[in-house]
């Protein structure tokens, strides 16, 4: 089963740009997690919230596969401890016929039919972090399951 992880618009900072690079790497030696960023909306500054969650969403389904199980990153999803996660990582990845999507929204959210697609949302604190800083938590926590799930002593439980 392959993972793969959607977002909006490039990392511009570059000390948070390595850092999911180095957990990417990172995964990479247990269950490699694609990172593909879907460039940001032309225009943005003339449409509406609205408008802009549409263009997005419209984009961010064009990147889906019939059989994905697609999972948003989203304030009102599921929260986990890191131990759970990694539990929960375990049995989609035995279980899961075709890719597990992870997205990641633009900074005003989902489109009705994003998530009209998701199977999932999985919420990374009760707390909002920027669109950018979601990343790099995420693959620290995807890379965090990987050794959790692989007894190493990277995650001190």
């Amino acid at each position: 089963m392959k993972s793969v992880l959607l977002a909006i618009g490039k990392t511009d900072d570059p000390y948070l740009a390595r850092a999911v690079d180095d957990y990417l790497t990172r995964a990479s030696r247990f269950a490699p997690l694609e990172l593909r960023i879907i460039p940001d909306i032309r225009s943005r500054a003339s449409l509406t919230h609205e408008q802009q969650r549409e263009r997005e969403g419209q984009e961010l389904l064009r990147q889906l596969q019939p059989g994905d199980h697609v999972v948003l990153l989203d304030e009102g999803g599921k929260e986990y401890t890191s131990a759970d996660f990694a539990q929960w990582l375990q049995q989609k990845m035995s279980t899961l016929p075709r890719r597990l999507v992870f997205i990641i929204g633009g900074p005003y959210g989902f489109s009705p039919a994003v998530y009209d697609a998701a199977h999932a949302r999985l919420s990374l604190s009760r707390m909002t972090f920027s669109h950018q800083m979601v990343r790099l938590i995420f693959v620290e926590q995807y890379y965090r399951a990987l050794s959790i799930l692989g007894n190493l002593p990277y995650h001190h439980a």
